[in-house]
Parts: structure tokens; C-alpha cells; sequence
């Protein structure tokens, strides 16, 4: 309780938050393509911001480039940005009606693993948030593009497929529901996907659905640990 004015005999009472934790097992729809912000790239936007002079362009390197594209996570595994999954289901708002975009990023969070990733400036660390990609290792992803004027070039990037997730939500429950919560999801992996070339934009791939019920228990029958019990 909060202390009234002083004057006043009135006492302000502040409602509580009804905070709640949810994990929500996602399933993918389609491809997950990751394209993490490499050092290199880092350290080459760095050194033109620094003014800096440009040193001769490096030969591609495929597997590099793959490799630095995936969101390693410390022990084993690899992971991809919670705050994807948010934004997502912020954006699904357009879709499902009752719920203003403002109320669902005030109303929910999607809790990751923390990472500490090495900034292009020596010394500098940025903490990330992930949530573990579970289904398989990556594998690398060749893809035509068209950047700068048009110019086409090859990129080589982490997929996984197939793949699932079990994210971590903690929301307000005075403001979403759980039912609420499922339906963004469920709307934002139909409609808004994750990841590089979604719906979103224009493509086809990151898209998920929220697990039922047979998508469960074919998860468990899959599991390792139950066929290495038997």
C-alpha cells in the first residue's frame, strides 16, 4: 500500500500484479533460418562509424559464414532471440482484435537463457536473451540475394528443420489470459513467423504452431531419454 498525500487521510491502494509463468512447447511449421550479427560484420560497421580506412574485402568463406550465423549457447546447443517470439506475437495483435498492441508488450514476457556475445569494441560484452532450438543440429543454408543496387550474392546461413521450442512466458495475468496467450502465438507462428525470409516478410519459412495435445506425446515418444530407457 502506498502512502496517501500528506494532508490527506485517504490511503492509495496500488492493485497487484497478477504475474504467472506459462511454458508453451512450439512446433515448427517450416524452416527456422538464423543470421546472428557476426564479429566481422560488427567490427566492419564499427570501422566506418570510427572512420576508419577500408582494408581490401575478404574472400568468402562459406562455412564461416554459416557458423557465425547460428546463437550458440554455453554448454552445448543453440538458441535463438526470445524477443523474436514477442515480437511476433505483438505484431498478431492486428489479427486476433480485443488486444492493442501497447496492452500485449506491456502484458507478457518470453524468458530466454542468458548469453554474454563479445562486442566489436575490445572490451565490450552485450548480454542476450535465448531460447533453446530443440530437434536437431543446423545445417547450412545457400541462398541467392540482391543487396546494394542489386548486385545478387550467395549467403550461407544456419536452418534448422526439423525443429521445436519450449518458451518460457511470464505475463500479467490481470491484463492477458493464458487462452489469450496461446492465441498469439498460435496467430504470430501462422502469420508473422520468426526468423530470416517469414511470412512477415514475404517469405515462407519460421513459421510454428503451439503444440496439442498428439504433438506432445510424439515429442516424449521421440525423446532420447525414453529410447535409451527401453
Amino acid at each position: 500500500m502506498a502512502k496517501a498525500p500528506k494532508g490527506s487521510d485517504t490511503a492509495i491502494e496500488l492493485p497487484r500484479l497478477d504475474t504467472r509463468m506459462m511454458e508453451v512447447t512450439i512446433i515448427g511449421d517450416e524452416p527456422l533460418i538464423v543470421h546472428a550479427w557476426s564479429k566481422k560484420a560488427k567490427l566492419e560497421m564499427l570501422g566506418k562509424q570510427m572512420k576508419q580506412a577500408k582494408g581490401a574485402k575478404e574472400a568468402k568463406d562459406p562455412v564461416k559464414d554459416f557458423q557465425d550465423s547460428l546463437y550458440p549457447i554455453k554448454g552445448g546447443g543453440y538458441g535463438f532471440p526470445s524477443v523474436a517470439f514477442k515480437a511476433a506475437s505483438v505484431t498478431a495483435c492486428t489479427s486476433t482484435g480485443g488486444v492493442t498492441k501497447v496492452a500485449a508488450r506491456q502484458a507478457f514476457h518470453i524468458v530466454g537463457e542468458g548469453v554474454d556475445v563479445e562486442g566489436a569494441f575490445p572490451g565490450t560484452m552485450m548480454r542476450m536473451n535465448l531460447v533453446r532450438v530443440s530437434g536437431g543440429e543446423p545445417r547450412m543454408r545457400e541462398d541467392m540475394v540482391r543487396v546494394g543496387m542489386g548486385t545478387a550474392d550467395l549467403r550461407y546461413r544456419g536452418e534448422f528443420w526439423p525443429w521445436f521450442a519450449k518458451v518460457l512466458v511470464r505475463y500479467n495475468a490481470n491484463v492477458l489470459s493464458e487462452a489469450q496467450i496461446l492465441n498469439l502465438l498460435n496467430t504470430a507462428g501462422f502469420g508473422v513467423g520468426v526468423g530470416e525470409w517469414r511470412p512477415e516478410r514475404d517469405g515462407m519459412s519460421g513459421m510454428f504452431h503451439v503444440a496439442t495435445e498428439a504433438d506432445l506425446k510424439a515429442l516424449e515418444k521421440a525423446s532420447p531419454r525414453r529410447r535409451n530407457a527401453r
